[in-house]
């Protein structure tokens, strides 16, 4: 007993609980398999008498979240009814909860995706299921002629991996058949004092670094924040798909406390669980990067028992829409090793005219998708289409059949609503539609990702981004892959000969290897005629879109990064700068010991006649070797690293360990 009281006290006071409030038996406490995660969770007695539920994570003995409310606020006039008390009293649902018991459970598995950054994933976690009643009797009583009870359930499942904590609220179902109407959610993420977040207003806006006051509206997801004992720190969302989008808001009452702020109200049908709210930690910013796979973890399974027509790849977007123009188009892609072209908004019209017909093309578009369709096939070539929102959700039961008639690969969805939950099911349910005619789907404006595409890999990306249509600076791309590309894949709309980019055509190069998506646009504002056998493109034809294995070899926000990702026995490596001219290491440690590889460089070079002016230098290395790379402001570098063969021996020279800048 003494025993346990003294571990009681350290956890009480490693979380920095006021013991005297503790209610008695409430405590509980949950590792992650490593140890590095501690999760606690209790009631306490707040001022006003009542008990409420809170929460605190450690990570490796530091803060991560200090105590911060759980629960969710329900308004229900049935729940009402058959609990038998006022309604103001329902409204906070986690107030005077009656803890009720525990569970606990292990899990440990290997389980393949259909495609992504690493060909396995290991879900690895301990889970702890809290469980708490509302109301006091559990007698039942005949209420319009059925037996109801004066109680309803309602568990808190926090699970711990070794990259994260996750929290969602589950309610069994009911014995009384009611329907939950949720408003909104207590949880809260109380965070150490001098924290610094990088803020973004809308899923496409820009990112600055802030404290955590006086923000005039609400930040997207995920939120990465730098704390002052030295962890970097992501808040996420996972598994949202029938509920309203979360946000994070400022707590006007608690200082440094960020609110998780829902777009508008849920109605359920228990049983039900609602999205997990997503804590990661990591003593450097790369690290972040490298656990992102816990959101997929966080979905179920995928559920397509066919995957075979699922097919990732590069796309080219045919920016004039006649039939003439769309040839020359897949010529381009076949040439220069894409798999896509993709007819953008306006092929039947004007997008935003509930009379523009998807199921047709324009009247006033010199176009023929059948003939398209047979003559990109014929040269291994694949067709995307363009759906506006306003015909996705009137013609989406007729455009599916007629597509897969066509022969179309896949579907962008354009401008869709996102945020409260009718058009969050929505969404999800034509995703799903999309998989039962064999059609992918790439999914345009504010939507974000929360794992989806685990469960229907027909969801190949999305964007959700500020990308290349709004021709972001370098300190932006160098903040997107420890910030947005956190959630999940992103359509960024990689450009190249576009005269409007603010970065080096390098730079350009490297943002194919440095942000993952499985449908890769590149060329996004170019055109075919553009293209004068500039010799570094080659790097666009070789890299792929998927990959074995994916490495973050260093980086900081907004600052650089450089990233490596395998296929097969080849290694492609991308690395950024931001607005500041830096020499970059890039070491080759990853690479097979003991084989020779040969290295293909594409670094910007302003002393080159060309237009893109970016130099090509081949070489011998090895995983002892080390580049190191002079990148000027807003620059980049790609590397293409393939096994050497005798003739690539005496071909080109062997890296010396000299430090040789590029």
């Amino acid at each position: 007993m003494r025993n346990y009281l003294t571990t009681v006290l350290l956890l009480i006071a490693a979380a920095g609980i006021q013991a005297q409030t503790l209610v008695s038996g409430t405590l509980q406490t949950l590792s992650s398999p490593d140890g590095a995660y501690v999760c606690t969770c209790y009631q306490k007695e707040t001022h006003q008498g009542l008990k409420q539920l809170f929460y605190t994570v450690n990570y490796k003995g530091r803060p991560v979240v200090l105590e911060s409310a759980l629960g969710v606020q329900i308004e229900n006039k049935t729940v009402e009814s058959a609990l038998g008390i006022p309604n103001d009293t329902c409204t906070l649902w986690s107030e005077n909860l009656l803890f009720t018991g525990s569970q606990r459970d292990q899990h440990d598995t290997v389980w393949t995706p259909v495609y992504g950054e690493h060909t396995s994933i290991r879900a690895h976690y301990n889970e702890l299921t809290l469980q708490y009643r509302k109301g006091e009797s559990l007698v039942p009583v005949i209420r319009d002629g059925y037996e109801k009870t004066k109680s309803y359930f309602m568990d808190v499942i926090i699970r711990a991996y070794n990259e994260g904590i996750a929290i969602c609220y589950r309610f069994p179902e009911p014995t009384n058949g009611l329907f939950l109407h949720i408003t909104g959610e207590q949880t809260q993420f109380t965070m150490p004092e001098g924290t610094q977040a990088y803020f973004e207003g809308w899923a496409q806006g820009p990112y600055s670094l802030v404290p955590l006051k006086d923000w005039k509206n609400q930040c997207e997801r995920p939120l990465t924040m730098k704390l002052t004992n030295g962890l970097t720190v992501a808040l996420a969302e996972a598994r949202m798909t029938d509920y309203a989008r979360m946000k994070f808001g400022l707590d006007g009452n608690k200082p440094n406390t960020l609110q998780a702020m829902i777009y508008g109200s849920v109605d359920v049908i228990p049983p039900y669980s609602t999205p997990w709210r997503v804590i990661m930690a990591g003593e450097k910013a790369t690290d972040l990067i490298a656990n992102k796979d816990l959101i997929l973890n966080l979905n179920p399974d995928n559920q397509l028992a066919d995957v075979s027509w699922i097919k990732p790849g590069k796309v080219i977007r045919v920016t004039k829409l006649t039939q003439a123009d769309a040839l020359k188009y897949v010529d381009f892609a076949a040439a220069r090793g894409l798999q896509y072209i993709h007819l953008d908004a306006g092929w039947y019209g004007p997008e935003m005219k509930m009379s523009s017909s998807a199921l047709k093309v324009g009247e006033t578009r010199d176009l023929d998708i059948p003939a398209l369709v047979k003559y990109a096939s014929a040269k291994g070539i694949g067709v995307w289409l363009y759906v506006n929102q306003r015909a996705l959700s009137t013609q989406l039961d007729s455009i599916l059949p007629l597509y897969r008639e066509w022969g179309i690969k896949g579907i962008k969805f354009g401008f869709v609503q996102v945020g409260n939950q009718y058009w969050t099911s929505w969404l999800h349910n034509a995703v799903r539609k999309c998989a039962d005619y064999g059609l992918m789907v790439d999914i345009h404006d504010e939507y974000r990702p929360t794992g989806f595409s685990r469960t229907y890999p027909n969801l190949m990306t999305q964007e959700g981004i500020r990308g290349n249509e709004e021709m972001p600076d370098a300190d932006h791309n160098a903040t997107l892959p420890f910030t947005r590309f956190l959630a999940g894949p992103a359509d960024y709309t990689i450009c190249y000969y576009s005269n409007r980019i603010k970065t080096t055509h390098a730079h350009q190069l490297a943002l194919s290897v440095v942000y993952y998506s499985p449908v890769q646009f590149l060329y996004w504002y170019d055109h075919p005629s553009q293209y004068k056998g500039e010799p570094e493109v080659e790097f666009f034809d070789k890299v792929k879109t998927v990959w074995d294995d994916s490495k973050v070899l260093n980086g900081e926000i907004g600052q650089y990064i450089s990233v490596a990702r395998r296929s097969g026995n080849d290694w492609f490596v991308g690395a950024i700068t931001g607005k500041t001219t830096r020499t970059l290491p890039v070491p080759l440690s990853f690479l097979k010991p003991g084989q020779s590889y040969v290295a293909s460089l594409y670094t910007d070079d302003s002393t080159l006649t060309t237009g893109t002016k970016v130099k090509i230098t081949r070489m011998l290395v090895s995983s002892k070797s080390v580049l190191r790379f002079n990148l000027q402001n807003s620059g980049g570098c790609a590397v293409y690293l393939t096994p050497a063969t005798k003739s690539d021996a005496a071909a080109y020279k062997v890296m010396t360990k000299k430090k040789v800048l590029f």
